[in-house]
């Protein structure tokens, strides 16, 4: 077999889109094309490499594919749970990553203030990924615009609709479509918009890229001919206190089948998971016929795998000793 050319980042780690160019994530989506066609034939590419996973909420999807994935590439996981003692309780987040960066290659890790995740960047000489934090999920969106991709083709020119809590989720979401030329409309309640400097640089970027950025507190307006459905949870992890306000609130932003007619015939509908059916989605639009929620979980594995290959295959960057 030909040996697949992967490409190179010009980043260390990924802990934000912001990070990144139109050019560099259609280097990790070529990537993960690769390995999701070819899941057995690059198992050695991260052979003998070592990754931690730092968890302080919990996790389904992130932890499992993380985990297979360094395995399916050679390598091997170990899992530190954190939800009992966070980040920089019992030692700084310095020590940590000074400590990790002897003993592994790469470090994912999932918190829940995204300052813990640049820290622990910032004081390691290995590669860092945001798992999620508070404000960004950069692996998830990043997956979401693969799917895109392998079903409609070019994602320039075409509409996604957000429809709920302008969250971690909908900031990273904004920074791929803006840089990818995809318009993006938002559609939240009033309070609940997604971050302003977002929002900010967002629009900066679909000035270069020619997408539109669109924010409204209207659902019916935001979803208005698109070709991709998208909602979240109302509450994420660390809001459960809000849960009740919130679903009072959020009641008319529910992606059910009355608004999924106003965007265009047969339009996708996504959802990172896990799903409340009859909260954020109806039943019928998540069990339906064009929801990709399961695609998108799947591809968790592969766009992950190429996230890790492009950061932890560079030699410069292996531990001296390791």
């Amino acid at each position: 077999m030909k040996k697949h050319d992967f490409g190179t980042l010009p980043i260390k780690d990924l802990v934000s889109i912001s990070q990144l160019c139109a050019a560099d994530i259609a280097t990790i989506f070529s990537a993960a094309g690769e390995l999701k066609r070819n899941r057995y034939k690059h198992d050695a590419l991260l052979r003998g490499r070592r990754l931690a996973m730092i968890f302080e909420k919990e996790s389904l999807r992130t932890r499992f594919t993380f985990d297979v994935g360094i395995q399916d590439l050679g390598g091997s996981a170990v899992f530190l749970d954190h939800r009992d003692a966070r980040l920089g309780s019992r030692e700084s987040i310095k020590d940590v990553a000074r400590n990790l960066e002897r003993w592994v290659h790469g470090i994912v890790a999932r918190t829940f203030k995204h300052k813990h995740v640049e820290e622990l960047a910032a004081n390691c000489s290995i590669p860092v990924v945001n798992g999620l934090s508070d404000f960004m999920h950069p692996c998830q969106a990043l997956t979401d615009f693969f799917t895109l991709t392998e079903k409609l083709g070019d994602v320039r020119g075409r509409k996604l609709a957000y429809v709920g809590d302008g969250n971690n989720t909908c900031h990273s979401l904004l920074q791929v479509a803006s840089k990818l030329g995809c318009h993006i409309s938002v559609g939240t309640p009033e309070g609940y918009e997604p971050n302003s400097r977002i929002v900010s640089e967002a629009m900066l970027s679909s000035r270069e890229s020619g997408s539109i950025v669109e924010i409204t507190n209207d659902a019916e307006a935001a979803v208005a001919g698109a070709d991709a459905v998208y909602t979240d949870v109302w509450a994420s992890m660390g809001q459960e206190d809000e849960r009740e306000e919130r679903a009072a609130i959020f009641l008319d932003y529910q992606v059910d089948e009355d608004l999924m007619a106003r965007a265009k015939p047969n339009a996708l509908f996504m959802h990172c998971l896990p799903a409340h059916r009859g909260h954020e989605v109806s039943a019928g639009v998540m069990d339906g016929p064009n929801a990709v929620v399961y695609d998108i979980a799947e591809n968790r594995l592969h766009v992950q795998k190429a996230i890790l290959v492009l950061l932890m295959g560079k030699p410069a960057l292996v531990p001296v000793g390791v």
